[in-house]
């Protein structure tokens, strides 16, 4: 099965075409920034239409929330004009094909799992976490993925991690993104008498400065207690780390280090992410192709 899938993110939306876990002529536009339905609308009209002909489904992964083929998110503010926005009806204007939406942390489980398929077929419950701007998580149960009711089952970087913890952005107070991500280490790093981004915070903490060690450490606890309490509650045999903080040099030993120092049933073994820049298209298409098999 040919599929066309779609990455749609908050500054660009990749598109390609997918066959047998293989990319093709991918391209790359910029998500209209004025967050509008009608440039959105646009944007997909003209890659759809683009490909006609070539491909047998659409598989989408996208930023945001998928709820019954509406993107939405936790805080509809952040998608601005785009905040239920009916997806996959629009998409379905320009193509009789089926289609198939994900969440893009939601279709990058998939991508790294299918590569963990290749290796370790005795890994049936499978983590991704994602730590970069934001935190987000992609889960595999049973061998599946597991999407929610209403399409918010991953979204584990809100999750409690400090009820004491500075405000997130969703408008709970302590979540582990508001402790760990890239956007939290910014809000510390940017009032230090040397302000400074979380690129180079960590610059910093392979030199061994003080306050950028203990900003990194207070991140890499937090998501080292979020996979214990996703081992703890789910079973998960092992987790995958991505993401530009996630995936940024001396991060993944500093959680690993943390996880060890925990009772044995709250660990499991935790590696780098694989699929780079184009887990959400691979991801998207495989998890599409699985439910055509199973129909």
């Amino acid at each position: 099965m040919r599929c066309l899938a779609l990455d749609i993110g908050g500054t660009k939306i990749a598109a390609a075409l997918v066959e047998n876990g293989v990319i093709s002529q991918r391209q790359q536009i910029s998500t209209p920034q004025d967050q509008s339905a009608q440039g959105m609308e646009q944007a997909l009209k003209t890659l759809v239409t683009g490909y006609a002909g070539q491909f047998d489904a659409v598989a989408v992964a996208s930023t945001g929330i998928i709820n019954r083929g509406v993107l939405t998110a936790l805080n509809p503010k952040n998608l601005g004009g785009l905040a239920n926005f009916p997806l996959k009806a629009c998409i379905a204007r320009y193509t009789d094909k089926p289609i198939g939406l994900l969440n893009d942390v939601q279709a990058a489980v998939c991508a790294e799992y299918q590569l963990q398929e290749q290796n370790q077929s005795a890994v049936k419950n499978f983590l991704f976490i994602t730590v970069s701007t934001g935190v987000g998580g992609g889960i595999i149960l049973n061998g599946e993925l597991t999407t929610g009711e209403n399409g918010i089952a991953g979204h584990i970087g809100h999750t409690l991690a400090d009820p004491n913890g500075p405000m997130c952005g969703c408008g709970r107070k302590g979540c582990v993104e508001a402790i760990a991500s890239g956007r939290a280490i910014e809000a510390v790093s940017s009032q230090w008498a040397e302000p400074c981004s979380p690129k180079e915070v960590f610059e910093r903490f392979r030199k061994n400065d003080e306050k950028a060690t203990a900003l990194v450490q207070r991140s890499a606890q937090a998501i080292a207690n979020l996979i214990a309490d996703m081992v703890i509650s789910l079973d998960i045999q092992k987790v995958v780390l991505g993401g530009s903080v996630g995936l940024a040099q001396g991060y993944l030993p500093l959680v690993q280090q943390y996880l060890q120092t925990m009772p044995k049933f709250y660990q499991c073994p935790v590696e780098a992410a694989q699929s780079g820049a184009d887990a959400g298209l691979l991801g998207a298409a495989y998890w599409l192709e699985q439910q055509v098999v199973k129909q």
